[in-house]
């Protein structure tokens, strides 16, 4: 009777260690605190679509518009994004509310105008929150396409302060 209670106890200690040990789930490293910051949208690429399909991004300019753009998105749900300006595409700034849920693993975003408030604004964005670490951030917008899924990817880095 004492072996089966060593055993038995040595089994539920050695659960315990494994389960403690094990990766928390996909959804551990995709937080607000990961979002959070300066970031440079370093290049788009798409899954499921061509380019040459995408005529807009945001309902605001091409897609090569906002590459190289700076995105500020403080811990506060404030931001904006900024794009940088070239000579086919015109220098802007929008600010946005953003928000990320972890639940569904998404970044959400909402334009803001001069005066608006983001909780009388009714459309936004709601992006796949691929991947987001310290230094990298992965958008994936979802877009309709044929009859599968298809997506435009935004790979973001880590501004420099």
């Amino acid at each position: 009777m004492k072996r089966i209670l060593l055993i038995a106890a040595i089994l539920c200690s050695s659960l315990m260690l494994l389960q403690s040990c094990s990766p928390k789930g996909a959804t551990a490293g995709l937080k607000r605190g990961n979002v959070s910051g300066n970031w440079v949208l370093n290049d788009i690429t798409f899954d499921g679509v061509p380019a040459a399909n995408i005529k807009s991004l945001f309902n605001e300019a091409s897609y090569k518009c906002f590459i190289g753009s700076t995105w500020k998105l403080t811990n506060s749900g404030n931001g904006t994004y900024m794009l940088p300006g070239t000579a086919d595409c015109p220098s802007r700034t929008q600010n946005i509310f953003w928000s990320v849920s972890t639940a569904d693993q998404t970044f959400q975003f909402k334009k803001l105008n001069e005066g608006d408030k983001a909780k009388n604004i009714t459309e936004g964005y709601r992006l796949v929150l691929s991947q987001a670490t310290g230094d990298n951030l992965v958008l994936k917008s979802p877009v309709d396409y044929g009859n599968g899924s298809a997506y435009i990817i935004m790979n973001f880095s880590k501004a420099m302060k």
